[in-house]
């Protein structure tokens, strides 16, 4: 995306400086390149850890109030009590053994999360191999291993982002669409920097969130001062 379009959009941002949240995110109508789709807006956050220390990996989730402006397809793997209450909530898909079989053997991936209840999850692992490389394991850090599916399932469609630090520290989460208003992307980021902030390993060093940086999909990053992020800041 070296074009002309991508040319105009970065000529209206000024790479070098450090926006607030709030600036940041009304720049994203001037910063999106694609005409034919609304892009996603994401953030890239880097976060002054080593996730090769077990006791500084930062991993979790968040429901964004306004969501991610993409709904998710979400297959919970449970008993026929639990199902029908996975579907009753809202879940696609929802069932035992067959939906296990149908991944491992028919390479089965019409969903964009997996919830599981604790008594299935050693017939999950059979399919541990597929699903962890996709990123669609469940696991119960970020609560995708629970009894209350319905909640679970209900904060999925909502808009609930997962989110897990990356070997260079740095931590990729969708916060909406370029078509939401700056106020919308704004509390969004927001509360999933709150939520980062919470989870600051009691064993980091030094500065904990070194720099933040949002963008459309072909967009150019738009860089944050990190000291307006969070309701807290």
């Amino acid at each position: 995306m070296a074009g002309k379009s991508y040319r105009t959009v970065t000529d209206r941002i000024d790479r070098k400086q450090r926006y607030s949240v709030e600036d940041a995110c009304a720049l994203i109508p001037k910063a999106k390149v694609s005409k034919k789709f609304d892009e996603t807006v994401d953030v890239a956050v880097r976060l002054g850890v080593n996730p090769r220390h077990a006791d500084q990996m930062v991993r979790g989730a968040v429901v964004l109030p306004h969501g991610t402006g993409k709904t998710k397809r979400v297959l919970v793997i449970a008993k026929p009590e639990k199902a029908n209450e996975a579907l009753d909530a809202g879940a696609d898909y929802a069932g035992g053994e067959e939906y296990i079989n149908k991944i491992k053997d028919e390479s089965w991936f019409e969903f964009d999360s997996v919830v599981a209840t604790p008594d299935m999850m050693g017939q999950v692992g059979k399919i541990g191999r597929i699903l962890g490389p996709r990123g669609l394991m469940p696991n119960p850090k970020v609560g995708t291993v629970t009894m209350d599916v319905e909640k679970t399932v209900r904060e999925l469609k909502a808009g609930r982002v997962e989110f897990r630090v990356e070997k260079a520290g740095i931590v990729h989460s969708p916060i909406g669409k370029a078509s939401f208003s700056s106020d919308r992307l704004a509390e969004n980021l927001h509360t999933l920097m709150d939520t980062l902030l919470k989870l600051k390993p009691a064993t980091a060093k030094g500065t904990y969130v070194k720099s933040i940086t949002i963008s459309t999909t072909h967009g150019p990053g738009i860089k944050i001062d990190p000291a307006t992020a969070g309701t807290k800041a």
